[in-house]
């Protein structure tokens, strides 16, 4: 994996980041009150399970396409 890709990626992270807060700014504050009533667990396996579809992601990026 070349510094490119991994760039590429942390730009379109912060780039949808951003979209997603300059788009429905209320939305993402009501998301952020909700999630801090959340148990740490459930946000653990949240976080877990995302980690895991962006890993599937990479790996079809980069070997099959």
């Amino acid at each position: 994996m070349s510094l490119q890709l991994i760039l590429l990626g942390i730009g379109m992270w912060l780039f949808l980041e951003g979209v997603a807060y300059a788009a429905a700014p209320d939305f993402m504050r009501r998301l952020a009150e909700y999630l801090s009533r959340m148990p740490p667990r459930e946000i653990a396996l949240a976080g877990i399970g995302s980690a895991a579809v962006g890993a599937i992601l990479i790996v079809i990026a980069v070997r099959v396409l």
